[in-house]
């Protein structure tokens, strides 16, 4: 069936969301595109059996209390028809920095576009910043600076707490565990490739300017992310706004979509890449986020609801 082709059968979708991601994303677009294309969007209330609720066709979610994992793992033990986007134990592998790139790291032998290689930053964890040793920077390859970022990546406050660290003090000032990552100047752009299913798209962004190797021999202890940008004397972005960067080619995003999917067992994510500014050919997945804002995407209405209609159908045809 084509993607602009209405569907006669209709398909029940549950969704049990956040407050907030249900005002982001559950927008009326969303709910009257999909219900034209044969696809009621439903919501559950997680302090409810679900057994209650249904029938399902297919669930989606983002919620991470134990109650409702609980339930949700039993709804479909004794459901095993109702299509799980995304089971909880392969979305818990985003909730973990180390992890969370651990599927990227050999993505750079199966991608080759034009060359291009795609990988990830050299990365060291630390659990004890008193304790470290700093000779460990150096067996991964490191040098200062480094970008220091909470080990729990589970979207609350406290994981969003980034900073570019320059010396050993900065380190020390650390709140542990942190993970200590390669920094890499990208031209002040990130590449978001929003992955549903199948289908994949690209978008780009501004992001931490570039910092001149003169600046960074001057800058001691460590700077809150909100910070980095007065840290440039070009102020970064610029680019992004005019439509100057150019973006990954095609081929790249597709391959890096689908590699991931299947080495995550995810359907719903998106990739921060950047591209490497001293050489255009390397690109380096910095993040991995699950359940994105797609509501930020140009037409995101058809991309989901497509998507939905895929998986849904794939089912009734298996």
């Amino acid at each position: 069936m084509s993607d602009s082709e209405a569907t006669t059968q209709r398909y029940r979708v549950g969704y049990a969301l956040e407050p907030k991601k249900f005002e982001s994303f559950l927008q009326p677009s969303l709910l009257n595109h999909a219900k034209q294309h044969g696809i009621d969007l439903v919501q559950i209330d997680p302090t409810t059996p679900l057994h209650s609720q249904a029938p399902f066709h297919c669930i989606i979610h983002k919620l991470y209390t134990q109650q409702w994992r609980k339930q949700l793992q039993q709804f479909s033990a004794e459901n095993p028809n109702t299509i799980i986007i995304d089971p909880p134990e392969s979305v818990d592998q985003l909730h973990n920095r180390v992890s969370m790139l651990e599927s990227a790291t050999h993505l750079k032998l199966r991608i080759s576009p034009e060359n291009a290689t795609v990988g990830v930053p050299k990365q060291v964890v630390v659990n004890d910043p008193k304790a470290f040793r700093f000779d460990e920077i150096e067996e991964m390859g490191l040098r200062f600076p480094v970008i220091a970022k909470p080990v729990a990546a589970n979207g609350t406050d406290g994981s969003h707490q980034l900073c570019l660290v320059f010396d050993r003090d900065g380190v020390n000032a650390l709140t542990a565990p942190v993970v200590l990552q390669e920094f890499v100047n990208h031209g002040g752009v990130v590449f978001k490739v929003y992955v549903a299913g199948q289908r994949v798209i690209c978008v780009k962004r501004k992001s931490l300017p570039d910092i001149s190797e003169e600046k960074l021999r001057m800058l001691k202890g460590s700077v809150p992310f909100s910070q980095v940008s007065n840290l440039s004397e070009e102020g970064g972005g610029g680019a992004v706004e005019n439509g100057e960067v150019e973006m990954p080619s095609e081929g790249l995003v597709e391959e890096l979509g689908r590699g991931l999917r299947e080495a995550l067992g995810l359907h719903l994510f998106n990739v921060d890449l950047i591209r490497d500014g001293r050489d255009q050919r390397r690109y380096l997945v910095i993040d991995i986020n699950y359940f994105p804002g797609y509501a930020k995407l140009p037409d995101y209405e058809p991309f989901f609801t497509n998507f939905l209609l895929d998986i849904l159908q794939d089912k009734k045809t298996a």
